[in-house]
């Protein structure tokens, strides 16, 4: 079996600034960002007026309130799965908030970004469905974004669910624009272009769950309760994928982060996770970096992409990793990331005359070939375009086969992938996007198709499963690796088997 060990470079676990137990009693309940706010106090010897955005967790898993209220903070939202209380506290109570005895955890309630870049070249894209012969009809796919201008003709009966988790708006709307072009990735019909900017999966049905506010920024605790919305109503709309092209900082173990926790509760529900890697691919004098994956993009559980630029051609020879693109390993944790990468630059889709992305972005607006009061496409780059490729691609692959679980999902994409010499695997992952080889291995895994022999497309023929690169094979469609409650890169199930991807591999 051919076996390589991710070598991870100690250096960069320790720039992540974890607090150690040893440094002070409450060091291990802080996060990094909550321990240096609450040593600047003391630092200081002053009582600032600053105040934090927290998740406060109990060791009995009841709410914070007293507490909370004890330290002169203001309570608000509880997660009963997590024990876990949002709260407004002064940095100056911190300290004593995470003495307290029936305090397990507090957290810093850290800001979410949509993950793009600034704009580049103007590069078309076609939908991948015309060669699949699937449009993702059926499949239910949530987005956790800015919202959603479902009026636009390419989005017109894409809409089925709005939920708003940051003004408690009813009726769909997208006042920044980044949830609307994020839609028309996904799922636009193209009916503004004639076809020509559709969505990867133009059958699907969108499930919006906004989080982010005008300026494209938002908290952490409104995309878990969006989270915690679409597992509650799987069912009802046959939610089997979430796209979050959205990031947050890494402060903690994806053990302890809440925002990572509750992607595991998705995916543990059988939904396919499916996140940005971030776009910090680059340090600040513009040298490529390594160890910036983003959060919940950092937890293994998660399907986690970075972005490839197509050069906008056809040709996949001279595709390439955009410089943008987050690289592994994930900071604390280590964890090998990202997944995979997909196209991320200049990728032309839906947008919102009234949003402020639009505004901002006047070289970038796009006509089609409709007639429209107002430009109905732009062009934008990031790893926030990237993310949707692959949800898309996913959609059809549920399709496809309705049975594949998460880790099903991610092994074929994986497998199926084309590797590059000229980059690590902490830079390209399993590789760059393979969308039709990875619809064909799953009508293969439903018996619906035999496994391909020849594709134009040169699968890697690995996954990497954990920190391990393992490629002796051909995957096995009822390997127990792709049970749900198996956790990407266990050794073992939960009933003591030893994890297998195909018969005959120690792995």
């Amino acid at each position: 079996m051919n076996r390589r060990v991710f070598l991870l470079v100690c250096s960069l676990l320790a720039a992540a600034g974890v607090a150690r137990a040893g440094e002070h009693p409450v060091a291990g309940k802080l996060d990094a960002a909550l321990w240096a706010r609450a040593k600047a106090v003391v630092a200081t010897r002053v009582q600032p007026r600053a105040q934090s955005r927290v998740i406060v967790r109990t060791v009995d898993g009841g709410p914070a309130t007293g507490l909370i209220v004890a330290a002169g903070g203001r309570p608000g939202r509880f997660f009963p799965w997590l024990g876990g209380q949002v709260a407004i506290v002064p940095d100056a109570s911190i300290e004593w908030l995470a003495s307290q005895s029936n305090v397990t955890a507090v957290s810093l309630d850290r800001a979410v970004q949509g993950t793009m870049e600034p704009i580049a070249a103007q590069v078309g894209t076609k939908g991948i469905s015309e060669q699949l012969g699937f449009d993702g009809s059926g499949v239910g796919v949530a987005t956790i974004d800015s919202g959603v201008s479902a009026w636009h003709d390419d989005l017109n009966g894409r809409v089925v669910h709005f939920v708003d988790f940051v003004s408690a708006m009813t009726l769909p709307y997208d006042d920044y624009g980044h949830g609307t072009h994020v839609a028309g990735i996904i799922a636009g019909s193209g009916f503004d272009s004639g076809g020509e900017r559709r969505g990867v999966a133009p059958g699907a049905h969108l499930i919006v769950l906004k989080a982010l506010d005008i300026t494209g920024n938002g908290f952490t605790s409104n995309v878990i309760a969006a989270i915690d919305y679409a597992i509650a109503n799987r069912a009802v709309y046959n939610i089997r994928v979430l796209n979050l092209s959205v990031a947050a900082g890494v402060y903690e173990s994806y053990w302890k982060d809440p925002l990572t926790l509750a992607a595991k509760r998705a995916v543990d529900a059988g939904i396919v996770v499916v996140a940005a890697a971030g776009n910090h691919g680059r340090g600040p004098a513009g040298r490529a970096q390594y160890g910036g994956i983003a959060s919940p993009g950092n937890a293994p559980w998660v399907l986690t992409v970075g972005a490839a630029h197509d050069r906008g051609t056809l040709d996949r020879e001279d595709d390439t990793v955009a410089a943008f693109s987050s690289r592994g390993p994930a900071a604390i944790d280590g964890a090998a990331k990202p997944d995979l990468i997909a196209p991320g630059v200049a990728i032309e889709s839906t947008t919102d005359s009234g949003t402020a992305l639009y505004a901002a972005n006047p070289r970038s607006r796009l006509w089609g070939s409709a007639s429209t009061s107002t430009e109905p496409y732009l062009s934008l780059t990031g790893t926030s375009m990237a993310a949707p490729v692959v949800t898309g691609v996913v959609a059809l692959m549920l399709q496809a086969n309705p049975a594949l679980t998460p880790n099903a999902v991610k092994a074929i994409l994986e497998y199926t992938a084309e590797s590059r010499p000229e980059y690590d695997d902490f830079t390209q992952g399993a590789g760059f996007l393979n969308a039709r080889g990875a619809v064909e291995l799953a009508r293969a895994f439903a018996g619906a198709a035999s496994i391909p022999t020849a594709d134009p497309v040169r699968w890697n023929r690995h996954i990497i499963w954990g920190n391990v690169r393992i490629g002796n094979g051909q995957l096995a469609a009822t390997a127990n690796a792709w049970r749900l409650g198996v956790t990407w890169g266990d050794a073992r199930t939960s009933t003591g088997e030893e994890v297998k991807v195909w018969e005959g591999a120690r792995k």
